[in-house]
């Protein structure tokens, strides 16, 4: 290992932590113990690496690849870096993981006792990413959001020692409608990564074509399509959203920004009259406190 090793390593773990603020929702906000926001980043860095690798999204160098122990004739190749990540996900309940994300993640899954499975989940919704490009049915895509998304969920109930079966089931739902609301963001992205996660049969229900979804602008078809899509996320955000009023306290606060960050991302959607084509509409923070405002009061 040469001298300039561990700073390349540490600028890699620290451009992936950094990506938490362009997210919908808060990930570990100041008001929060800072136990709670350390073990939160650690399953941030976690899940946000996991996608990067599948999304081909890397940081250039190879350096995570080589952390995986995975050669250069191989470092492009997503499917070995997702087994390879595997891997070192395993080493952190039994043994000693090799990229440092995992060594951070690994004293988070001892304190608070948080098993695999969720985290397997979601490295199985990223191998599924270099298989499956298009969901035929709305049902098709929940079930993918069940390991792209609800884990995520189901290990900040975890981490704050609030899990319960209705809990979990509340979570799930906001878990979803958040993922759904990051598709409808990133149609255009998506499409250039021959990835389509509109539901084939309501693109077809709305006459909507895939070419349509490779033009600069949105036609009415596919706006119409895309608000149809989001009232089913914000249906679900509705569904989900008891579970603020059933904890206390600062978890209150944030469990309330992420349903917050879905429905203020969804109002930008509709500001911008469905027109996602161009680029994702961002809600700004006065929307998005707004929103809290209204979901800690159990009015949305």
């Amino acid at each position: 290992m040469t001298a300039s090793t561990p700073a390349r390593t540490g600028d890699a773990e620290r451009g992936t932590l950094d990506k938490a603020a362009d997210e919908n929702f808060p990930v570990a906000p100041f008001f929060l113990p800072r136990a709670w926001r350390d073990d939160l980043m650690a399953v941030y860095g976690f899940a946000r690496l996991v996608d990067d690798i599948g999304d081909g999204d890397l940081a250039p160098g190879g350096a995570d690849a080589r952390l995986l122990g995975v050669g250069p004739e191989e470092a492009e190749d997503r499917v070995v870096l997702l087994d390879a990540f595997e891997a070192d996900l395993r080493r952190v309940f039994d043994g000693t993981p090799h990229h440092p994300l995992l060594r951070r993640l690994q004293p988070t899954v001892r304190r608070r006792d948080l098993a695999p499975e969720p985290f397997l989940g979601l490295i199985a919704a990223n191998r599924q990413d270099q298989l499956v490009s298009r969901y035929e049915t709305y049902d098709d895509l929940v079930a993918y959001c069940e390991l792209s998304a609800n884990p995520v969920g189901r290990l900040v109930l975890a981490v704050t020692g609030t899990s319960t079966p209705e809990r979990i089931r509340l979570s799930d739902s906001i878990c979803t409608a958040l993922q759904i609301v990051e598709h409808l963001q990133d149609v255009a992205e998506d499409l250039g990564r021959d990835r389509i996660y509109l539901p084939a049969a309501d693109m077809k229900r709305f006459h909507v074509q895939e070419a349509d979804l490779a033009r600069k602008t949105t036609g009415a078809s596919v706006r119409a399509l895309v608000a149809y899509e989001a009232q089913r996320a914000r249906d679900l955000l509705n569904e989900g959203a008891p579970l603020v009023g059933s904890v206390h306290g600062r978890l209150k606060l944030l469990l309330a920004g992420f349903v917050a960050g879905g429905r203020a991302a969804i109002a930008a959607i509709a500001a911008a009259e469905y027109d996602v084509l161009p680029g994702p509409p961002k809600p700004g923070k006065g929307r998005l406190l707004r929103e809290v405002g209204v979901t800690l009061r159990g009015e949305g």
